[in-house]
C-alpha cells in the first residue's frame, strides 16, 4: 500500500483525520461509528474496538492491578493521589495494548479508549452503580475526576497516554430498572449547581477526550440525542473538541422505550444529529438508509468519523512512533503497582467508630480472634464492578491471619449468606449461625464481616437476584446478616464491625451498641483490600478515609428515589442530621488545624456586572485583608496549619466549605476546597487553598452563577461544621466571615 495523505505527520491531526475520512466510502464512514469499527484493508486502517473499561483498574481483559472501586478511592479525598493511580492504570492499558497489537488482537476491552471516569453524582444511596462514583459531592467529584483524567491521558503535549471517558451525560443516578425509559426531571439549578459541574471540569480543566450519553432522558430528551445537552452545553458553551459515544444500545430505547421516535431510522438520526458520533452497539448501520432518505447529511457523519479519527490518531494507533509505544508487557501488575495498590486500600479504609480506642488490637494480649461474615473470606467483596484480574487477593480473613501472626489462633464461620436465608441448598434457614456462635464463644474479640458485593449492588442486568436491578431496596443489611450480628453480639465479645459496600447502609443499630466498639468502612478495597485492613486493626499503620457520601439513619429519610430534585437530598440539601457525615472519618492520632484568611484584590479577566444595569465591568477595588470584604474579582487565600498532636505518624485532610448566610434557599455548607496532608507524630505543616468568587456563587435559573450582597461563612478544618460531625470528632472547623456588598456574575453554564 502507497503512502496514505493522512500518514503525513507534518499535519496536524485533524487535518489527516480529514484526509482520511475523504477517501472512505459512506459504507465504510458508517462502520467506523459503531464501537467495534471495522477494518479498512486498503486504506490501512485497523479494526479498533472502542469499549474498553478502567474504572480501577484495567478492566475485563486479564491480569492487572485491581485498584479501590471508585468510591473507595474517593474516600482517599486526595487529588494527587488520584491522579498517581489513574497513572498506573494508563501504564497497564498501553502495556497490554502494545502487547495485544503484536498478536494481532483487536477484540472488546483492547483498545485504548478507557470509558471511566463515571463523574455522576451519588445523589441517593440507594443506585446500584453508586460505587462507581466518587460520591455525592460536585467539587469532589470535580477535582478527582480531573486528576484521574490527567493521569490517564497523560500529558506529553501531543499525544494520549489513553483516552479517558467522561460518563454519563447527564443526570443519571438511578433507579437502574427504569433508566431506559425513565425521564429524569432536574431544574436548571439543580442542573448547574449539582449534575453538570464535574463534567464541565472534566471538559474544561481536563479536556476529557470522550464524553458518553447516559440511558435516560433529561428534561424529556434522551441523552444520547439530546440537542440541549449535546450540542447547547457540550460543543457550543463548553468547547468540547473530542468525541461523544452513546452507552451501550442506548439509542435503540429512543424508539423501544422512551418513545421519542417510531423506527430505528428516526433514532439514528436524532443521535447523529445532535452530536453523538459512536454508537455503542450496532444500530448505526441504520445511518445507511437515514443518509439515502435525507433525514441526515454525509457531511454530518464526516464530522463524526473525524473526531472518532482524530481520537485514534492522538493515540498514535497511525504513527511510527510515539512516546508510549515501548511499554513492556511487564509492568502489569508489577511489584511497585501492587506496593501502591496497597497503600490505596490502606488510605480508603474509613474508621467510623472506636470507642475509647478500642482499636487498634496488641498482638501480644490477643489469643484468639473470631472472623465472621459472608464478605469474611470473599473476592468479589473486594474488588466491587468493571474489575480487572487480580494475580493475588487478600481477603479480610487472609489478612487478618497474615497480620496476626502465628501466636493468634484464627477461628473463622461464614456465618450466613450474603442475601439468602440460608448457604447450602438442603439445608434449614440459619445454617451457620451455630456455627459463628461457637466461635464467638471461642474468640477473646470477633471481626464481623458483612456488607454488600457487586452480585447485588450494581448494575441493571449485572446484579442477578431478589433486590432486582442492582438497587438497594432499603439501607438495611440484606439477608440475614443484621440477625447475624446481633446473636453475635448477644455473644458477649467485643466486635469489630468491618462493612465492604459501595453505598452507604443503616448502621444505627451497631453504632450504638457498645458490644460494637469498632466499625469500620472498607468500601470494596481491591484485591490488596484484606492485607490493610487486617494491618489497620493491628495497628500498623493510621486510617484516613473520608465519607464522600452521607450514611443516613434511615431510608425514610430520603426523598423518592425517582424525584431528582437535590431537595432534602446529600449533605448540602439535608435537614435532618446524619448517621455519619459527608467528608466524616477518624483516625489513630490527633490532628489540630488552625488557619488565617487574607482576602486580595480583583484579579485581572475577572469581569462582575453591576447589579443595576448590567453592564460589564472590571472590579479592581483593593480590598483590606482585616475588612474581609469580596467582590467579583477577589480571591481569598487560606492559610491553614496542621499539627499532629497524636503518636501515630499519619494523614489528615484539611477541608473548606462555604454557606451563603443571607441568600434564601441556598444550600447547606459546601466543600469548596480540600488539601491531604501526611505528618509524622509531632510534625506541623502548612499549606494555602485558594477561592475564587466561583466557590461563593450561586445559580440562578437562567445559569448564571452570582455572588449575592450579604455574609458568607468559610469553615476550615478537618470536617464538616455540622453539630454531628463536632460531636463525632471533637473537632471544630474554623469560621470566617467575608462580605460581599453587590450582587456580580462569576461564571455562566
Amino acid at each position: 500500500m502507497e503512502d496514505q495523505a493522512y500518514q503525513n505527520e507534518s499535519l496536524t491531526f485533524e487535518e489527516r483525520a480529514k484526509a482520511l475520512v475523504a477517501g472512505m466510502t459512506l459504507e465504510e464512514k458508517v462502520f467506523q461509528t459503531l464501537h467495534g469499527a471495522k477494518e479498512i484493508k486498503r486504506l490501512g486502517v485497523k479494526a479498533y474496538n472502542y469499549w474498553n473499561e478502567a474504572l480501577h483498574g484495567v478492566a475485563r481483559a486479564g491480569v492487572a492491578t485491581v485498584f479501590p472501586q471508585a468510591i473507595g478511592l474517593a474516600a482517599i479525598f486526595d487529588e494527587d493521589f488520584m491522579e498517581e493511580v489513574a497513572d498506573v492504570i494508563s501504564t497497564e492499558g498501553r502495556a497490554k495494548f502494545n502487547a495485544q497489537q503484536k498478536y494481532g488482537d483487536y477484540d472488546i476491552y483492547k483498545g485504548l479508549t478507557f470509558w471511566s471516569p463515571n463523574v455522576n453524582i451519588f445523589r441517593d444511596p440507594r443506585w446500584g452503580r453508586g460505587h462507581e462514583t466518587y460520591g455525592e459531592d460536585p467539587y469532589l467529584t470535580s477535582r478527582l475526576g480531573v486528576r484521574f483524567i490527567g493521569g490517564i491521558q497523560g500529558h506529553d503535549g501531543k499525544y494520549l497516554k489513553a483516552a479517558a471517558c467522561a460518563k454519563h451525560f447527564a443526570v443519571h443516578s438511578g433507579p437502574e430498572g427504569i433508566r431506559h425509559s425513565f425521564n429524569a426531571k432536574a431544574s436548571k439549578q439543580d442542573m448547574y449547581e449539582t449534575y453538570l459541574p464535574a463534567f464541565k471540569a472534566c471538559v474544561k480543566e481536563a479536556d476529557v477526550e470522550v464524553v458518553m450519553g447516559a440511558y435516560n432522558r433529561t428534561n424529556g430528551e434522551p441523552c444520547c440525542g439530546s440537542k440541549t445537552l449535546l450540542q447547547d452545553i457540550l460543543r457550543k458553551a463548553w468547547g468540547f473538541r473530542g468525541h461523544v459515544t452513546s452507552d451501550c444500545w442506548a439509542i435503540k430505547d429512543f424508539h423501544e422505550y422512551h418513545m421519542v421516535t417510531k423506527t430505528p431510522v428516526e433514532s439514528v438520526s436524532l443521535a447523529m444529529n445532535n452530536g453523538c458520533d459512536l454508537n455503542c452497539g450496532n444500530i448505526f448501520v441504520n445511518l445507511l438508509q437515514a443518509v439515502r432518505d435525507g433525514m441526515v447529511t454525509e457531511e454530518t457523519i464526516d464530522g463524526a468519523v473525524t473526531r472518532l479519527m482524530v481520537t485514534r490518531m492522538k493515540l498514535g494507533l497511525f504513527d511510527r512512533e510515539m512516546p508510549y509505544s515501548d511499554i513492556p508487557y511487564e509492568v502489569c501488575d508489577c511489584v511497585e503497582h501492587r506496593a501502591i495498590n496497597l497503600t490505596a486500600a490502606k488510605r480508603c479504609l474509613t474508621m467510623l467508630k472506636n470507642k475509647d480506642g478500642f482499636l487498634p488490637l496488641d498482638r501480644h494480649k490477643i489469643r484468639s480472634i473470631g472472623v465472621i461474615g459472608p464478605n469474611a473470606d470473599s473476592r468479589a467483596a473486594l474488588v466491587g464492578n468493571y474489575e480487572g484480574t487480580a494475580s493475588e487477593y487478600v481477603t479480610v480473613l487472609d489478612g487478618i491471619r497474615e497480620a496476626a501472626g502465628e501466636g493468634v489462633r484464627i477461628f473463622y464461620s461464614q456465618g450466613c449468606h450474603l442475601y439468602k436465608d440460608r448457604i447450602s441448598g438442603l439445608a434449614e434457614a440459619d445454617d451457620r449461625l451455630a456455627e459463628a456462635k461457637a466461635v464467638a464463644d471461642a474468640s477473646d474479640v470477633v471481626v464481623m464481616c458483612l456488607g454488600l458485593d457487586a452480585t447485588i449492588e450494581g448494575e441493571e442486568g449485572d446484579a442477578g437476584n431478589e433486590f432486582g436491578s442492582g438497587d438497594k431496596i432499603s439501607l438495611g443489611l440484606p439477608g440475614k446478616q443484621q440477625e447475624l450480628l446481633e446473636a453475635v453480639v448477644a455473644c458477649g465479645k467485643p466486635v469489630i464491625l468491618i462493612l465492604l459496600a459501595g453505598s452507604a447502609l443503616a448502621l444505627t443499630w451497631a453504632d450504638g451498641q457498645e458490644k460494637v466498639p469498632a466499625i469500620v468502612q472498607g468500601w470494596y478495597p481491591g484485591a490488596q483490600g484484606g492485607r490493610a485492613i487486617g494491618q489497620l486493626i493491628f495497628g500498623d499503620y493510621s486510617p484516613e478515609g473520608k465519607l464522600p457520601v452521607t450514611f443516613y439513619r434511615t431510608t425514610e429519610e430520603l426523598p423518592e428515589f425517582t424525584d431528582y430534585s437535590m431537595k432534602g437530598r446529600t449533605y448540602r440539601y439535608m435537614e435532618q442530621e446524619a448517621l455519619y457525615p459527608f467528608g466524616y472519618g477518624l483516625s489513630y492520632t490527633k490532628f489540630v488545624c488552625s488557619a488565617k484568611i487574607e482576602v486580595c484584590g480583583a484579579k485581572a479577566g475577572l469581569i462582575g456586572k453591576d447589579a443595576r444595569t448590567g453592564a460589564a465591568k472590571q472590579d479592581r477595588t483593593a480590598v483590606q485583608d482585616d475588612g474581609h470584604v469580596i467582590s467579583a474579582g477577589s480571591i481569598v487565600k487560606i492559610m491553614a496549619v496542621l499539627t499532629n498532636i497524636g503518636s501515630y505518624d499519619g494523614a489528615e485532610t484539611v477541608q473548606v466549605y462555604v454557606k451563603a448566610k443571607d441568600v434564601p434557599g441556598a444550600p447547606n455548607c459546601q466543600l469548596k476546597g480540600l488539601k491531604k496532608l501526611t505528618l509524622a507524630a509531632g510534625e506541623r505543616r502548612e499549606t494555602e487553598i485558594v477561592l475564587d468568587m466561583r466557590a461563593f456563587g450561586l445559580f440562578t435559573e437562567d445559569g448564571e452563577k452570582r455572588i449575592w450582597p450579604g455574609k458568607y461563612e468559610i469553615y476550615v478544618g478537618t470536617c464538616q461544621p455540622d453539630k454531628r460531625s463536632v460531636a463525632l470528632t471533637g473537632n471544630k472547623p474554623q469560621v470566617f466571615t467575608v462580605t460581599c456588598r453587590e450582587c456580580a456574575v462569576v461564571e455562566t453554564i
